[in-house]
């Protein structure tokens, strides 16, 4: 039956539920919706009822599916294995009755928006007829990388007699340039699984969309799109449009927090010089050791630099004791804060990351040099490419027992903040910063994608 002349094309949007991959997927909801089309952004019941979106004024619908976990999300289970299968079993279900749902009521589900991760939505979605688009949340050069591991590219265990590994598109690789799950043989085989498995249906989708932009990896965005069966887009990055083209009205931030979030520091950076201070982050999932957390605080205090330290709530007990009140104004620890913003103070001199892709595309969107100290999965790539494609950081150097050093943390944050090395990397910063506003302002490499998409799904959906 032909829709209606008004009907806006109606667009489901499905994050994996955390934090990392929330944040992309609704900022390009906000993308999709300035273009004309709807929204409607389905988190996992527990998700939902965290964040609590019902709050937010947004042109975004928020809707949920269920992960079987609804009281206690990821908690709730035993094991990461047994988490995946609820995710597909229950998800798969209650993603069914949620179409079924819309397709009663007056804006019925005409695309699927679905993080690579979960594969198992283009399934749900093909039953019904609906257009299916797989959105890669991670870096291209990590997509790749599971690309050739998924089809037999690149074989595993990876041996010494492989080095250096060459793929197309990226630079040549050392082992502990690629993702953790390959370096690191046998760990955490449920996830490993789970990334190989973005490419287990990737044929059947219409459109493939990377977080990314072009001029960033246009050398292995050229190669993987000559390996796919459909159209890739980069359409990153996706960061809130205040801090790139400023055309989306009061998109500010990222809207959805898995933790309360601290407002002292904005009040605190504004005490201190400009480039004067070192911003410390690992993000919402890394777990360092009682050693480690030592080690950091002692390279920190050592470098007499400022620092803003970010230690979630059930990491704080890792910090030495006493310390936070031995460093008095020079440092202040908190708990979870707006990233973006702290980022875009001038105070911000260099930024200490685990080196996720949310963090690494933020700073980089934001002029800041990096020290990357990446802990596992993705973030051992985005390393590398930080220092030695995108030269906007240093990596740190780990010692046999895997502990990096106090001694080590205060080389390599000296080494951005101090001497020639040091202007060059955020010289190179804020070449990217430029390139970036550059892809998504109108009439930039993901703008065109953007619309491209949107007009190809508006022919479809006719």
């Amino acid at each position: 039956m032909e829709k209606k002349a008004n009907k806006r094309v109606h667009v489901l949007v499905i994050p994996y539920p955390s934090q990392g991959h929330i944040n992309p997927m609704l900022q390009f909801s906000k993308r999709l919706s300035s273009k004309g089309l709807k929204a409607t952004f389905a988190t996992t019941v527990f998700i939902s009822e965290t964040m609590k979106p019902e709050l937010l004024n947004s042109d975004i619908d928020f809707d949920t599916i269920s992960d079987g976990c609804d009281k206690g999300g990821f908690l709730q289970v035993e094991s990461v294995d047994d988490y995946l299968v609820r995710l597909q079993t229950v998800g798969s279900k209650t993603l069914t009755e949620l179409i079924i749902k819309h397709k009663n009521s007056p804006h019925p589900i005409d695309c699927i928006l679905y993080d690579a991760f979960l594969p198992w939505v283009l399934d749900v979605g093909q039953q019904f007829g609906i257009v299916g688009i797989a959105f890669f949340t991670q870096a291209c050069a990590v997509d790749y990388i599971y690309y050739y591991a998924r089809n037999g590219l690149l074989s595993l265990p990876i041996s010494s007699s492989m080095m250096p590994i060459v793929i197309p598109g990226l630079p040549l690789l050392d082992l502990r340039d690629m993702p953790s799950f390959i370096y690191v043989v046998g760990s955490y085989p449920s996830y490993f699984e789970l990334v190989l498995n973005q490419f287990s249906n990737i044929d059947k989708v219409d459109f493939i969309l990377v977080n990314s932009f072009y001029k960033l990896e246009q050398e292995v965005v050229d190669s993987m799109s000559k390996v796919m069966t459909q159209p890739l887009l980069t359409i990153g990055p996706t960061i809130p449009s205040m801090y790139l083209d400023k055309r989306l009205e009061n998109d500010k931030d990222y809207d959805l927090n898995l933790f309360k979030l601290d407002s002292t520091s904005t009040c605190w950076l504004t005490t201190k010089p400009p480039c004067s201070v070192i911003y410390v982050s690992f993000g919402s999932m890394a777990n360092l050791t009682i050693d480690q957390m030592k080690e950091l605080a002692r390279g920190l205090k050592q470098t007499g630099f400022h620092f803003l330290w970010v230690v979630r709530s059930s990491e704080l007990p890792k910090v030495p004791h006493g310390f936070i009140e031995e460093m008095g104004d020079k440092a202040l620890i908190v708990t979870w804060i707006p990233q973006t913003e702290v980022l875009a103070n001038e105070a911000i001199g260099c930024f200490f990351t685990h080196c996720g892709w949310n963090s690494t595309i933020e700073a980089l969107c934001l002029g800041v040099p990096m020290v990357a100290m990446p802990q596992w999965t993705d973030q051992t790539t985005d390393a590398k490419l930080v220092e030695d494609v995108w030269k906007v950081g240093v990596r740190v150097n780990v010692r046999e027992d895997g502990i990096v050093s106090g001694d080590e943390i205060e080389r390599c944050i000296r080494q951005v903040m101090e001497g020639e090395e040091g202007i060059e990397m955020k010289r190179n910063a804020m070449k990217w910063k430029e390139l970036a506003v550059e892809a998504v302002c109108e009439g930039g490499s993901s703008d065109k994608n953007i619309d491209e998409l949107v007009s190809k799904i508006l022919a479809r959906c006719k």
